[in-house]
């Protein structure tokens, strides 16, 4: 689990879903299993915003919107683990410039 989708359940989230969103942080934290992006993941992700901006776009690319998902695909790269997701899109275009593995989750 990553932080940075941490941030994003908390930040939707009302009061009975943060108390399941904290027993969830609580299971990936005890179990070593929370992934933080470090210093050079979030140099990584600004790199890679850079070069989907300048073959798309800067406003082709969400203004922000991507910054999580950066984050996401390069501290998942970092460590070798595959991204699931349900936004074939974006990490579809993050991945035109950046080497991760992904693949669309099945609910």
């Amino acid at each position: 689990m990553s932080a940075v989708v941490l941030e994003e359940l908390y930040a939707g989230a009302g009061s009975q879903e943060t108390r399941t969103i904290e027993l969830l942080q609580r299971s990936f934290v005890a179990t070593r299993r929370l992934l933080v992006p470090s210093l050079m993941d979030w140099k990584a992700a600004g790199l890679l915003l850079a070069r989907v901006a300048r073959k798309h776009g800067y406003e082709h690319i969400g203004r922000g919107r991507l910054t999580n998902d950066a984050l996401i695909a390069v501290s998942s790269a970092r460590l070798g683990a595959t991204v699931l997701t349900l936004n074939a899109s974006d990490f579809a275009r993050l991945a035109e410039f950046h080497n991760f593995q992904w693949q669309i989750a099945r609910l």
